[in-house]
């Protein structure tokens, strides 16, 4: 069942997302990988408000080639979509992979 709702309310999410991106223009302030994680946040919902649409359950992951697969595999044209898949990098199971603890990763502490 199409859930029109849920999609809005991603896509209101994504936005924020977005909206944050324009005040993050100043480098000297914001480093990549917060810049990125925006990015990518924003990125991520819009394929998931997508399947939402369509009525398809979505696999809850920040992997954005899953999500695109997915809409492909729903018969969803979606090849424009695919270069976005390199800010995958900046998902947040990887913001914190360069801050290390003793060996640990600090979302591991």
């Amino acid at each position: 069942m199409r859930d029109l709702r849920h999609a809005r309310s991603i896509l209101d999410m994504a936005l924020k997302d977005f909206k944050a991106l324009a005040g993050m223009m100043d480098r000297e302030v914001f480093a990549d990988e917060i810049f990125g994680f925006h990015v990518q946040q924003s990125v991520e919902k819009a394929p998931k408000a997508w399947l939402a649409c369509l009525g398809i359950q979505y696999h809850l992951t920040h992997d954005l080639s899953v999500l695109l697969t997915s809409l492909t595999n729903a018969g969803e044209e979606v090849e424009h979509y695919w270069d976005l898949v390199e800010f995958n990098a900046f998902a947040v199971q990887f913001r914190y992979e360069s801050v290390r603890d003793h060996g640990r990763t600090v979302e591991s502490c």
